[in-house]
């Protein structure tokens, strides 16, 4: 037996958990109406394949009506949903995963114009900030349903062959009830006391009891400590941890310190990248040690070393690792095996979550594979047929390329212009906030060694270079530069400069600048963050109704956070239709989509971001070299089968255009590229 305190087996309750690794409760929205079906099931067995001991499915399991999904989530009181539980349950099951789920109904937290068009209902009058809808007062007899429904759904989990359940009590209906914060009620749930805020949730929990039984596992995920003034204090989260210990009723204890009910707030519970790891690890272990009780948590741990600490320092029973696999699922064998260092990092960019709270699916930004199980692979297969691979350009579509190829066991030459490899995630661990990216292309450069791809750099590739090596595939993985052309104009933009030239210090911010984002992305708020340390009066605008919107809210939060105290202003639907210089100064055409207006603006200094125009002079010189002329079957593509293209039978390989080489993307997409392009080559 290991001793390595990860892989140590865990007894909860009857249930033996044959390590100490686990993924918390999490909606990747992958749910067809509502059900977890083929595509949420691979998910989780891939990680269960992979040696995880608990997967705690879902991300707030709807128990009721009234509790419409915010994103995509699977619908409990819905008696279809047991057979699909039964399913997901018997593939985790399969690989000795232990499997539960978390239910929830959401009070205030959703939208009243959603699913059966219902008012939300909450302990609280208020609105919470994230959703924006106002909610009914609960009443009595709404109480009473809901606590039905919850026995109901906990009744159908376990028919459904679920090892337990955990109850969402952070930010959802329960913990409305029991935060001081949310709880404008009077009478037997009302604010006065403690035990009265506390009621609700209780009661729920022994309804659940009744239904299920006594050897059913049933658990808390809860905050114990709201870090608001007013809010549930550390004193009361402990107070609130020994009375649900007290209990009886419950079997574990999965700790929580915040409030989620704002993009700043939620931020702090899910730090991303730039934010301390592991910042509430220490306040987990302290609810152990007061209660006695069995005690999970997650927040940030994305290294096996911190887990291994929790966990040997006795702070935690079960260490939660969600986002770190998403990145890579594979985390425990590669542990078991002794490959640590092939673990694929966590980079806390956190696409995966910002994601689902924008209404998308979760992906991990740096991991095509993640929730592609179906039809994209985690472990790449030996090709039957080894060939030459030639790529041009080691940013993050190149590597990739690079990486999956050498996999497949092919001789794999990358050319590189610069000097390093990472193209624009390099530009983009400038910002020190966001360093971690550049773990991105480390682990793909480590990767590409292990299996002895060659490298050129400092070398701009030419087509009869290229055609010398006699390849069979060629990928053009070049990126593009910034777009500096206004908008329809056809023309660059006079005088200005671009974001790129801002983060990477080629160009000294002025005092008074304007940043021109067309593109809504990070380049315009990590250019405005440079400026304005530096001093600039900033003002960023766009010709959109908001600003931003690619960069979406948790990475939103820490850009704001560093504005604040700046001079930096934000202006949303004006658009810069033109520039003059004024001796020193830079006039602004300033118009808008809504009318004829235009105004003059002076600035010292004007910045555009626009998106990138692809550097593909290369690829257009390699085409008529090429044996599918650049064309993909994008049928084949989609299905996730080879490509077998031939317009011209005397061309001497197979090329493919990937990346921002096609057109201004971002980091996802070109990574997806070169793992589907290249997985059959």
């Amino acid at each position: 037996m290991s001793s390595d305190p990860l892989l140590q087996p865990y007894q909860l309750k009857h249930l033996t958990l044959k390590n100490r690794i686990m993924t918390t409760a999490h909606e990747p929205a992958y749910p067809v109406d509502g059900m977890p079906t083929d595509r949420y099931i691979a998910y989780h067995a891939e990680r269960a394949k992979a040696g995880v001991a608990l997967a705690m499915t879902a991300g707030s399991a709807a128990v009721s009506r009234d509790s419409p999904p915010v994103f995509n989530n699977v619908l409990v009181y819905d008696d279809r949903v047991v057979p699909w539980i039964q399913k997901l349950t018997d593939a985790c099951h399969e690989h000795g995963c232990a499997t539960m789920i978390q239910l929830t109904h959401l009070g205030r937290r959703t939208n009243w114009n959603k699913g059966e068009w219902l008012p939300s209902v909450s302990s609280s009058k208020h609105r919470e900030p994230a959703h924006r809808s106002f909610p009914k007062l609960i009443e009595d007899w709404d109480i009473d349903r809901i606590i039905t429904d919850f026995a109901d759904g906990a009744e159908r989990m376990k028919a459904g062959g679920m090892d337990g359940i955990e109850l969402q009590v952070y930010g959802h209906l329960l913990d409305q009830f029991w935060s001081p914060l949310t709880n404008d009620l009077v009478g037997p749930y009302g604010a006065d006391t403690l035990e009265n805020r506390m009621r609700f949730p209780m009661d729920v929990l022994s309804a659940i009891r009744k239904r299920v039984g006594s050897e059913f596992i049933v658990g808390f995920r809860y905050t114990a400590d709201e870090a608001q003034k007013g809010g549930i204090t550390p004193e009361e989260g402990l107070e609130i941890s020994k009375k649900l210990a007290d209990s009886g009723q419950l079997d574990f204890l999965n700790v929580i310190k915040g409030r989620v009910h704002s993009d700043p707030a939620m931020t702090d519970v899910i730090p991303v990248q730039g934010m301390k790891s592991a910042p509430h690890l220490d306040f987990a272990g302290s609810v152990k040690a007061a209660t006695g009780m069995p005690t999970f948590h997650a927040a940030r741990i994305p290294d096996v070393a911190t887990a291994r600490h929790a966990v040997a320092s006795g702070l935690l029973d079960m260490v939660g690792m969600t986002r770190a696999h998403m990145a890579d699922p594979h985390v425990v064998k590669k542990i078991v095996e002794g490959r640590e260092d092939d673990i694929r990092p966590c980079v806390g960019a956190t696409y995966c979550l910002d994601r689902i709270y924008q209404s998308g699916e979760a992906l991990c930004i740096h991991n095509a594979a993640t929730g592609r199980e179906l039809s994209m692979p985690h472990e790449i297969t030996q090709a039957e047929t080894l060939k030459k691979v030639v790529v041009i350009g080691a940013g993050p579509a190149g590597l990739e390329a690079a990486r999956v190829a050498a996999e497949r066991g092919h001789s794999v030459v990358v050319f590189e212009a610069q000097a390093d490899a990472g193209g624009q995630v390099r530009l983009t661990a400038l910002n020190k906030r966001r360093a971690e990216m550049i773990s991105i292309i480390d682990w793909r450069m480590a990767q590409c060694a292990a299996r002895d791809v060659e490298f050129r750099f400092n070398t701009w590739a030419e087509t009869d270079e290229i055609t010398a090596l006699n390849p069979d595939v060629v990928i053009v993985a070049t990126g593009g530069l910034p777009n500096m052309e206004l908008y329809e104009t056809g023309v660059d933009v006079p005088h200005v400069i671009s974001a790129w030239d801002i983060i990477s210090g080629d160009v000294k911010p002025a005092d008074h600048v304007l940043i021109y984002d067309e593109s809504g992305d990070h380049p315009a708020l990590m250019a405005a963050e440079t400026a304005s340390e530096a001093g600039a009066k900033v003002e960023i605008m766009t010709p959109d109704r908001t600003f931003s919107p690619e960069v979406m809210a948790m990475n939103l939060v820490p850009y704001m956070r560093s504005l604040q105290d700046k001079d930096v202003t934000f202006t949303v639907t004006r658009r810069l239709v033109g520039v003059e210089k004024t001796g020193n100064k830079l006039t602004a055409l300033v118009g808008t989509d809504y009318s004829d207006f235009v105004k003059r603006q002076e600035y010292d200094q004007i910045v555009v971001n626009y998106g990138t125009m692809p550097n593909a002079d290369l690829y257009f010189d390699l085409v008529p070299h090429s044996r599918n002329l650049g064309e993909v079957d994008y049928d084949a593509l989609i299905a996730g089968r080879p490509q077998d293209v031939t317009r011209n039978p005397d061309g001497g390989f197979q090329l493919f255009r990937i990346g921002d080489a096609v057109s201004a993307r971002n980091t996802h997409a070109a990574i997806y590229d070169g793992l589907r392009y290249l997985k059959d080559v």
